[in-house]
């Protein structure tokens, strides 16, 4: 099922016209949600990011999108699910309503709300194998823009035939300055020692909501301690461990870089208090 302005519909019924905007400029945004027995994870984080972005790409945010009418939507369009999952990935794409060539002839808005099923209620830590390499045939320019889940998201299109074709999990992703920022579809956390690191948003990584929340579990690992700095790939190598995250699949640990392998004993200790901070609220 899609939902299509508040309409649902069976995805093969609906089409959209090829002068859509998010199609032909990049023109749209989306929040990527986790929904687990009947409640969206972290949902007013993600409520407020969506709504940040719009300001910033100067869409018109209708007077109804308000958070309880955008939660309501999203859970009727899983209940309109002919299945028995618990744990669903939605996802709610906004674009700027057709017309015009560059300079819109509109600011209002339309949005589609669609979901797929996920096996797992909780998060849990894959032990496949996670190789990853640094994709440097192109770079993200750092800057607001860069931390805003718009579908202006080629480099990682890229970057993700790139990790297919030489067999990795997952790659790195630069700035123009040469800094690691994120993998392709999360955010990056170094650990060395008793410091764990992660880039800053100045750095053009994603304003990830899940790295929001793992942030905000730092003050009760009392072993470690914590910035938000630029990382250098020179530090990789020499780094203990590495994971990314997102908030459907919550932490994956990277295994190996080149010739390094790292170990997941932080990403271990994060991953139980994640599962704790999701239940509760």
């Amino acid at each position: 099922m899609i939902n299509f302005n508040g309409q649902l519909s069976e995805h093969s019924m609906k089409t959209l016209s090829v002068s859509n905007r998010g199609l032909n400029y990049g023109d749209a945004v989306f929040e990527t949600l986790r929904v687990s027995a009947g409640k969206i994870l972290f949902w007013e984080d993600h409520y407020f990011r969506l709504m940040s972005s719009m300001r910033i790409l100067r869409m018109e945010i209708p007077m109804n999108f308000t958070q309880e009418f955008l939660e309501e939507q999203v859970l009727s369009t899983i209940e309109a699910q002919d299945a028995n999952y618990k744990t669903y990935r939605a996802k709610i794409l906004v674009w700027r309503k057709e017309g015009g060539l560059y300079t819109p002839t509109s600011n209002d808005i339309e949005y589609a709300i669609t979901c797929s099923p996920l096996e797992n209620p909780f998060y849990t830590l894959d032990d496949s194998p996670c190789e990853v390499e640094l994709f440097k045939d192109h770079y993200i320019t750092s800057g607001i823009l860069s931390t805003l889940k718009t579908n202006n998201k080629i480099i990682n299109v890229l970057g993700s035939i790139y990790a297919k074709e030489n067999d990795y999990q997952n790659c790195l992703l630069l700035n123009e300055k040469k800094q690691v920022i994120e993998t392709l579809n999360g955010n990056l956390f170094l650990v060395k020692g008793d410091t764990i690191k992660t880039p800053p948003l100045a750095d053009g990584c994603l304003k990830g909501v899940m790295r929001k929340q793992i942030l905000s579990m730092f003050d009760k690992l009392l072993d470690y301690d914590f910035e938000e700095a630029s990382i250098s790939p020179f530090e990789l190598q020499k780094a203990d461990e590495l994971f990314t995250t997102n908030v459907v699949t919550g932490i994956t640990s990277i295994t190996k870089y080149r010739k390094k392998e790292y170990s997941n004993s932080v990403a271990k200790e994060l991953l139980g208090k994640l599962n704790m901070k999701a239940r509760l609220g």
